[in-house]
């Protein structure tokens, strides 16, 4: 795997190591012990595929609240998306700040997630799939979230957003200063 630092503290985009020969190519897809030589302390204890039918459909932006930890490694497994993580950690240098990142079949990048980082992304192709591996569980009342469009934070989607769930739409604004 090939680790890649992000501009947000604590999140990596990794690639695969591609072993080609006559037949395709192999690479190793996940590896804790390759994550803890980059400082991350991962754990796999659930796993969640997403399916989203059209382009344009907007997932996000979500995250766990205290105490709860929810760490993540997303792999796009059909398809592609635009991949973005929004720090919301008030005692990260990065705070507030976000990272956007294609995640393709084709380029095989994969994304860690740090604890209280929101992450959405949107689907650039048709019927595209996403393999999460959580690194804590989804808790009931803990679950939060920032508006895909706040203005505060700035994410520029790349197409109009097509399909979004209207829950997504109720999070609260962030408070401008």
């Amino acid at each position: 795997m090939i680790f890649h630092e992000t501009p947000i503290a604590g999140a990596f985009v990794v690639e695969l190591d591609r072993k080609a020969d006559t037949r395709g190519f192999f690479a190793r897809a996940f590896c804790e012990e390759e994550l803890r030589a980059h400082g991350v302390e991962f754990r796999a204890v659930q796993a969640n595929l997403s399916h989203s039918d059209a382009k344009g459909t907007l997932r996000g932006m979500h995250y766990q609240g205290e105490p709860v930890s929810e760490t993540k490694f997303i792999r796009c497994v059909k398809g592609a998306v635009w991949d973005v993580i929004v720090d919301m950690r008030p005692d990260s240098p990065t705070y507030l700040q976000h990272f956007g990142v294609e995640l393709s079949v084709e380029n095989g990048r994969a994304i860690y997630v740090p604890d209280r980082c929101a992450h959405g992304n949107q689907a650039l192709t048709d019927h595209t799939e996403l393999l999460y591996l959580m690194g804590g569980l989804y808790t009931p009342g803990y679950e939060r979230g920032l508006r895909y469009d706040d203005p505060a934070i700035g994410i520029e989607w790349p197409l109009a957003v097509s399909s979004i769930h209207p829950k997504d739409l109720e999070w609260p604004l962030l408070p401008t200063t």
